[in-house]
């Protein structure tokens, strides 16, 4: 299994400090969510984490090797960014969408398999999509498009997914079973995800991991159960907060 780890990382975008001096172990087998008001730098975190920034210090290390210091395809076998929207630059079928997510496991002029047929294949029907494979995507609605980038990233099969915002343009009971499929794919198939969330009793119900972004720099990170509360939570999003529930945790505004 890979592992994705990051040292002493500083991030900033503008005049906003992400992160000072933060260190954290993202391990197989985790759910992780990264949590913060707008603008506190969730987004830029978890590109950064992916290689497509340069850190302002630190390093982010995938297999206990600096990002910077891998080719981009041997990355993209092992862990796969979810972006927050989807822009799709030429027509194609819903298949050939998914299909694409089996591009950094193919030799510069090959084929695709049988095997990842099946893959992309396999992946449509767990958000959904099954038998759609010649529908265009120029025909999808929003939430439609963001199941397929959900299976695009499946038939890419990376032992790391790091989502932006998974949950974009669906409804409660999509969001429900993404969900559902992301945290039982960490557990059963012990891979690592990493989700910037902006739906607090959401992460509360599915991650076991937390990253907290208080936008001046500061962030912690651990554990659900001992990040995850009240008081903590009214300084991360500069709102009074009432927990409604235990088992799992919620949290309404007052």
């Amino acid at each position: 299994m890979s592992r994705l780890s990051i040292h002493s990382l500083q991030v900033r975008i503008g005049n906003t400090e992400v992160c000072r001096d933060l260190s954290v172990e993202f391990e197989a087998g985790q759910c992780w969510a990264i949590l913060g008001r707008n603008g506190t730098g969730k987004t830029t975190l978890l590109h950064t984490l992916a290689g497509l920034r340069e850190p302002q210090a630190g390093t982010v290390q995938l297999d206990g090797m600096a990002l910077s210091a891998q080719p981009r395809r041997s990355i993209a076998r092992r862990l796969g960014l979810l972006p927050q929207d989807n822009h799709d630059a030429f027509p194609a079928t819903v298949f050939e969408t998914a299909l694409l997510g089996r591009h950094p496991h193919l030799s510069p002029w090959g084929w695709e398999s049988v095997e990842d047929h099946r893959l992309a294949r396999t992946a449509l029907a767990q958000v959904g999509l099954a038998d759609w494979d010649e529908r265009r995507i120029d025909t999808l609605s929003g939430g439609e498009r963001r199941r397929l980038a959900v299976a695009t990233l499946l038939t890419q099969a990376p032992n790391i997914m790091l989502l932006d915002e998974p949950t974009n343009h669906l409804d409660l009971h999509h969001q429900i079973e993404l969900l559902k499929l992301l945290s039982r794919q960490a557990q059963e198939q012990n891979k690592t995800l990493v989700m910037v969330l902006h739906d607090l009793n959401l992460a509360a119900r599915f991650a076991g991991h937390c990253l907290l972004l208080y936008g001046d720099g500061d962030a912690c990170a651990g554990p659900c159960d001992s990040i995850l509360e009240t008081s903590t939570l009214e300084r991360l999003y500069n709102q009074p907060l009432r927990m409604v529930s235990n088992n799992p945790p919620a949290w309404l505004p007052e």
